[in-house]
């Protein structure tokens, strides 16, 4: 028979399964992004101890992913100097109504619970900003003001 129509295993035939990709950019953390990082590694060995062969290497490439992540996690204070940075929980109005935003690293980021990244469009008009301050966003010159910066 023809090397063309034998089949040598399925495995031959799998789409490949490539790393998870990570955020660019450096990997700024908070203590509590640094917590759940930890707290994500040790679900995931937990649940690889008792895994079948099929989801072990799913779980094996998300460790991966966390064990990079905990490796090159750069913990970052908020700034003391009384402006938005990394780290710092600010309430604005923004387009006149109230709302209240954390801004923190890219593995901690909820959008749900107004946890931004810092690389987030938001989060980056902020930083640097100080209370009382009044910044353009989403094309209108005075969009946000700062309230409080916490």
């Amino acid at each position: 028979m023809s090397v063309a129509f034998r089949r040598e295993s399925d495995e031959e035939h799998k789409e490949p399964r490539f790393e998870l990709p990570l955020p660019s950019g450096p990997n700024l953390v908070t203590a509590r992004g640094q917590d759940l990082i930890a707290e994500r590694i040790a679900e995931l060995e937990a649940q690889l101890s008792s895994a079948d062969a099929a989801s072990a290497e799913d779980i094996r490439r998300s460790l991966r992913y966390w064990q990079t992540r905990r490796t090159t996690a750069i913990l970052t204070p908020p700034p003391v100097d009384g402006t938005i940075g990394f780290g710092s929980v600010v309430a604005i109005l923004l387009h006149g109504k109230p709302r209240t935003v954390a801004i923190v690293g890219d593995d901690e980021a909820d959008p749900k619970v107004d946890a931004l990244a810092f690389s987030a469009p938001l989060a980056r008009a902020l930083i640097g900003a100080e209370v009382g301050d009044v910044l353009p966003f989403a094309a209108r010159n005075d969009a946000i003001e700062i309230v409080s910066i916490d």
